[in-house]
């Protein structure tokens, strides 16, 4: 059984939810963001440095947040709009939905909602609402900003096993002053069906698309394996054919697990919804099959 309540979490509103296997904690005063994930007794495996990170108004802050991506420029000024408002809070059966303030600019507003299925599997409903009068394109960006420790891998299967087999990849050498990998790394290999990354703290970061939508964290140290899903849509209009990333940060600050949803046109009061599925599992992981990555998840 599980089961949500009000919390505090370094001195800000909260709500936490707990199962036997696993704790997660967001925040009400600012964001939304899942400030915390972990095991209920254990550290927390999310990075989380308010203060630290910053653009402007913007704060990473990390733990899981939702941004938008806009047709042909998935990372524009929309994207790093300030979501630093205090959030409206539902608690519903086994978890939490968190819905931020109004956009101004925009007139969205971005939430998550988060479900127990089991003591070890969550349903995180990311979405946006046109909250204006107008329309409003672009998709959902799910962003789980995780904390390896050492030893830590991250692994994502590819194709889908059939006849015509194929996967899409973008590669960064430089974006925004960013990046030091450039397009041959060493941090990133490409088996038969799966990419694993072995971050050393070389900031770097690669968009692909992966049939399964699975990406998963090992982390041997902490004997646990985190991975999240998203269903993936043959015909949906995908920033750059792509519908997962990741982002490693200097010195690993932070390994960025994301999931992109494809973009539309949305009228005024409707919504998009982002369905991730998280599991939490004890022990490392596999990461060289991809078959051992997808049963994760059955």
């Amino acid at each position: 059984m599980s089961h949500a309540s009000e919390t505090e979490f370094e001195g800000l509103d909260a709500v936490e939810l707990v199962t036997p296997a696993l704790r997660i904690s967001a925040t009400r005063d600012i964001g939304p963001r899942i400030a915390f994930l972990g095991k209920p007794d254990g550290e927390n495996i999310l990075l989380w440095n308010p203060g630290e990170y910053t653009r402007g108004a913007w704060d990473l802050r990390g733990g899981h947040r939702v941004w938008m991506t806009r047709p042909m420029a998935d990372e524009c000024e929309d994207t790093y709009a300030a979501d630093n408002g205090p959030c409206e809070l539902e608690l519903i059966d086994e978890g939490f939905r968190l819905t931020g303030e109004e956009n101004p600019t925009n007139c969205t507003r971005r939430g998550f909602s988060v479900r127990a299925i089991d003591d070890t599997t969550l349903e995180v409903d990311n979405f946006v609402i046109n909250t204006g009068e107008l329309l409003y394109s672009g998709g959902l960006w799910a962003l789980t900003c995780s904390l390896p420790a050492e030893g830590t891998r991250y692994g994502i299967p590819l194709g889908d096993g059939s006849e015509w087999d194929a996967f899409n990849m973008v590669s960064f050498r430089r974006w925004a002053g960013h990046g030091q990998g450039g397009f041959n790394d060493p941090q990133i290999n490409i088996s038969n069906d799966v990419l694993t990354i072995d971050p050393a703290g070389i900031e770097n970061k690669r968009m692909l698309m992966s049939h399964h939508g699975i990406i998963a964290m090992s982390d041997p140290l902490r004997s646990l394996t985190f991975a999240k899903q998203v269903t993936h849509q043959r015909s949906g209009n995908y920033p750059m054919n792509t519908n997962l990333a990741f982002y490693i940060g200097p010195d690993n600050f932070m390994v960025e697990m994301e999931t992109m949803g494809p973009e539309g046109t949305l009228k005024p009061g409707e919504s998009f919804h982002h369905l991730e599925t998280w599991v939490l599992r004890d022990g490392a992981t596999e990461l060289d099959d991809a078959q051992t990555l997808i049963d994760l998840f059955q």
